[in-house]
């Protein structure tokens, strides 16, 4: 990315903190990009410590700046506390969050076990409930400002077959957007969420696409698939206090797919046994390529 490619004047979020969870990779690394280009400090996590540390150097040799490389599975409550902890050691409260991490992977419903459920729900719901929580308890102690900005999906207003995990999880976090936004708005922490279509980016894609079935772009009003730097620009503006009076809103950056088609995977329900399992060796290998680079 090139501040060309930014809409923002530079040095416009200089002082402030961000943390990033799920923030080595895709659409995580390169908001972190896009923060730190503008004079942020960012703080990424996530469960593969090699990736964030390659990820932090990768931006900080390009940009200058301070990108720090936290290594935390946002499941456990505890490891949330710690690596918080460590944050607010480093130089202060953070000014904003960045609720990114997720898992995802196409599935009949009735294929589903109870630990593929669990997978998701744990990351996408629990975790990032529980990172919410934490950093709006020290900001309301402190008498702090905070924006916590959410990644959600368009199908949060509609549900999503064959991906009920991640709907229902991402459905509970648009809520929680919505309900914070009324309880801790007057205390001054902002909640907003976006909700993008399709993005490639290496894992997801895997995961939602394997075999690269389905083009993201044949049905899209516009023609195309998102380019990051449209993301990483309307996610600059959701934290900045430039945006001070949005509060409690989900905003769709998805070129009006949802409009058109719903967004979701409808098309599946005419796949065969013989795809589905073509599918589900596919997301095998793929969730075994990324186990074996976590480092928690």
């Amino acid at each position: 990315m090139t501040p060309d490619d930014l809409m923002f004047k530079p040095g416009l979020m200089k002082g402030q903190r961000i943390l990033i969870t799920g923030g080595g990779t895709g659409l995580g690394k390169v908001m972190a990009e896009a923060c730190l280009m503008l004079g942020a400090e960012v703080y990424i996590c996530g469960r593969r410590g090699g990736v964030l540390e390659e990820t932090a150097k990768e931006l900080t040799g390009a940009h200058g700046g301070k990108v720090v490389p936290l290594a935390c599975d946002i499941r456990v409550p505890e490891a949330i506390s710690e690596t918080l902890d460590t944050v607010w050691a480093d130089g202060g409260a953070l000014t904003g969050l960045v609720n990114n991490a997720a898992g995802n992977f196409i599935s009949r419903t009735e294929d589903l076990s109870p630990r593929g459920f669990d997978a998701i729900a744990n990351i996408v719901f629990r975790g990032s409930f529980f990172m919410t929580l934490d950093c709006g308890k020290r900001w309301l102690a402190e008498g702090a400002k905070g924006s916590v900005l959410s990644i959600l999906t368009t199908w949060v207003w509609h549900g999503s077959p064959f991906t009920v995990p991640s709907a229902m999880s991402k459905a509970g976090l648009n809520v929680m957007t919505q309900s914070l936004a009324v309880e801790w708005g007057n205390r001054g922490i902002r909640l907003n969420a976006i909700a993008p279509g399709p993005f490639p980016t290496e894992g997801a894609w895997a995961r939602l696409n394997p075999g690269g079935s389905r083009s993201g772009d044949s049905t899209n009003p516009m023609g195309r698939v998102g380019e990051m730097p449209e993301l990483a620009n309307l996610a600059v503006y959701l934290l900045d206090p430039g945006s001070a009076y949005v509060n409690g809103q989900t905003i769709a950056i998805d070129g009006g797919a949802h409009l058109a088609t719903g967004g979701g995977f409808s098309g599946l329900k005419s796949w065969t046994d013989e795809q589905w399992a073509a599918a589900r060796d596919s997301i095998r290998s793929s969730n075994e390529r990324d186990r074996a680079k976590r480092t928690v």
